[in-house]
């Protein structure tokens, strides 16, 4: 597609096709800024390519801003997370403006993140950091005292995460002492949380000039393993609730621009929680199911809101409203091999005369043991549904969790 030198020049951080694409087919001139590894494909396929690899940040970590400074690019996009502190790093140079290195760093560490949001008046569960095993019990044991369990009584769960990574990576259910005993030392220190009961859903939401300028609710069926947009009118219902805790993050972690990606658990008296916030695209495929209802493509409303040369009114433009919009409901399921030994993949013949059944990306097995897995581990690959009933969609990735497709 044609560029327009009067819009940004824009970096993409880190490797995706998807991402690639719609800037291939966007107004505006990119870079991919990716390992070396990728160097041959972007030859070959005549993609904007800039190496680099994205270790701890360092001292030669000026290095990569400078060469984009250099190279007339306006800002950079972080793709996943591990790019979100150097898209910080980075945009601290470009758009000449510190703060930003500094709100990477909150939008990366979970526990600094809860300890903002707290500050801003943002309700949070109970959490602190682990160091060793011993923190894990003594958490574990206060949360319980705190609920008032007595003797006998099953404990609440308590959550152990991983600070630095991706929503579900490192991610543990712990409920009594003995099953500290299974965390191995090389994953300390983390982050733990209290349970919050409640109904737990996602929200993506792209920011211009500190404003919301679109704003989807993701329905986890459940977590880990499903979800849906937009949301089933049950949970849209809380709309305006969620768009009102939505603009308290935008002003507590002083977010002026970009797509935001936080996950919140509304209870049963309708309080909303806040679980964590991402600086980057949702896992799970959401940007390609929000295209699959609405039209657009969620990597180049992303582009859009990051471009500073971006007007108001091209993002008013670009944007559908929001539900009204959206042609029916498009859902995506992680599939899970439920046996111990597999040798072959076998879509089951209900799924794939499903009407609502679209495709999959299920590949035959590689290896018959499958791995045991630790805490939520990774889907062998996904199956997409689109169909118009949000009672219908969620009661099919339901059922989706009964089936065998790895046999």
């Amino acid at each position: 597609m044609k560029k327009d030198p009067n819009k940004g020049y824009i970096a993409l951080l880190g490797w995706s096709l998807n991402a690639i694409e719609a800037a291939e087919n966007f107004d505006r001139r990119y870079v991919v800024v990716a390992p070396e590894w990728a160097e041959e494909y972007c030859q070959k396929h005549d993609i904007p390519y800039v190496p680099w690899n994205f270790e701890r940040l360092n001292d030669r970590s000026m290095e990569i801003a400078e060469t984009l400074r250099d190279m007339g690019v306006d800002v950079s996009i972080p793709l996943f997370e591990e790019t979100v502190e150097w898209a910080g790093a980075i945009n601290s140079v470009l758009l000449d403006n510190p703060r930003l290195y500094g709100q990477s760093l909150l939008l990366r560490d979970k526990a600094l993140m809860k300890r903002r949001a707290q500050l801003g008046g943002i309700r949070v569960g109970i959490f602190e950091e682990a160091h060793d095993k011993e923190d894990v019990v003594r958490f574990l044991k206060r949360v319980n005292q705190t609920l008032l369990k007595l003797d006998g009584d099953p404990n609440d769960p308590i959550h152990l995460k991983a600070f630095d990574k991706a929503g579900c990576l490192g991610h543990r259910v712990i409920r009594t002492p003995d099953e500290v005993d299974t965390i191995p030392d090389e994953e300390f220190p983390v982050l733990m949380e209290s349970h919050l009961d409640g109904w737990e859903f996602a929200v993506e939401a792209w920011i211009h000039n500190g404003k919301i300028a679109f704003l989807n609710i993701s329905e986890y069926v459940t977590l880990g393993y499903s979800v849906f947009v937009p949301a089933s009118p049950e949970l849209e219902h809380y709309r305006k609730q969620i768009t009102a805790q939505i603009e308290k993050l935008i002003k507590t972690f002083d977010i002026e621009f970009g797509l935001i990606h936080p996950e919140y658990f509304v209870t049963s008296d309708g309080e909303m929680y806040f679980g964590e916030v991402a600086y980057r695209p949702p896992g799970f495929k959401v940007f390609e199911l929000l295209e699959r209802v609405y039209g657009f493509n969620a990597y180049q409303a992303s582009i859009l809101v990051f471009d500073p040369k971006t007007t108001s009114e091209e993002v008013s433009a670009f944007f559908p409203k929001e539900v009204v919009d959206a042609d029916g409901f498009a859902g995506c399921f992680g599939v899970y091999p439920r046996r111990r030994v597999v040798s072959k993949l076998e879509i089951p013949e209900e799924v794939e005369d499903d009407p609502y059944f679209e495709s999959h990306e299920l590949t035959p097995p590689l290896e018959e043991t499958v791995t045991k897995r630790t805490a939520f581990g990774t889907h062998w690959g996904l199956i997409y549904f689109k169909g118009d009933e949000a009672a219908r969609m969620k009661e099919l990735l339901k059922h989706m969790e009964e089936l065998d497709f790895y046999v």
